[in-house]
């Protein structure tokens, strides 16, 4: 069983949700990441979504577009990302971790280096914001027998017939998006995704995670009771940028972590 399968069986045997924090690799410093990825767990992550820097990260708001910016500025790529996934499952191999990002870098590498270098590493999915579904299939074959999930996004716009086609390729779960627009948006309408969930539920038994505009507790336990879990980038990426850069690590990752202890106590609520 996979790493992602076992976390979500847990979860459901608990009666919990996946509270699922998203930063992006190299962000603020890439000697922060690693340790920063150890505390979130700590404080109540199920799953890490690892963004891997990118120039252009068309679906992110504000804040997260100049993670990615700063990361780049320190020459981050997806070797390096690669390696600090390996970094951390030196000492942590329970915790599921998903590269999320866009084709480019992936295609640049090739994907069946990328899934071999990725499967070695410990990463157990991959979710690539810009990849239609018509051009995934042979991704979706290398990723697979590597032992890697591909992951996709589903839009409040994606139709019945392209969640039926996305839901026969995905692994691990589907990422929801729960607003038109980018990350960090902050207009929620908790109806709008009930019904898109009900919708996405007719064509997989796969675990669905939200994301997109959950910014703290209230946010995600309005969410929490409709999904499997709730994704959470910008609010984490704000605070830990607020925290002082000459600060230990060690100090910088409890305060920005901080809030997925808040919102694991909201969800469990």
């Amino acid at each position: 069983m996979s790493r992602l399968a076992a976390i979500f069986a847990k979860l459901e045997k608990d009666g919990r949700k996946a509270l699922v924090p998203y930063i992006v690799a190299g962000d603020p410093d890439p000697s922060l990441t690693v340790p920063l990825m150890h505390e979130l767990v700590r404080q109540g992550a199920d799953i890490l979504e690892l963004g891997v820097p990118f120039s252009d990260p068309m679906a992110e708001g504000p804040v997260i577009q100049l993670a990615h910016e700063r990361a780049l500025a320190h020459k981050v790529t997806l070797t390096m990302v690669l390696e600090l996934v390996a970094e951390f499952r030196k000492a942590d191999q329970a915790t599921p971790v998903v590269l999320m990002g866009y084709a480019n870098p992936i295609e640049r590498m090739g994907y069946q280096i990328f899934a071999d270098r990725a499967a070695s590493a410990g990463v157990d999915g991959l979710l690539t914001v810009d990849m239609p579904p018509e051009e995934a299939e042979q991704p979706t074959a290398i990723l697979r027998a590597a032992g890697v999930d591909n992951i996709f996004l589903l839009a409040p716009t994606t139709s019945d017939e392209r969640i039926k086609k996305i839901a026969s390729l995905a692994s691990g779960y589907l990422y929801c998006v729960s607003l038109n627009g980018v990350t960090g948006a902050g207009h929620l309408d908790i109806k709008a995704v009930s019904a898109k969930l009900a919708s996405i539920k007719r064509y997989t038994d796969l675990p669905i995670t939200v994301g997109f505009g959950i910014k703290d507790g209230v946010s995600a336990a309005a969410l929490a009771p409709l999904c499997e879990g709730v994704v959470v980038g910008s609010a984490l990426i704000e605070r830990l940028v607020a925290t002082d850069a000459s600060m230990a690590s060690a100090d910088r990752a409890a305060i920005a972590a901080g809030l997925i202890a808040e919102i694991r106590a909201a969800i469990d609520a």
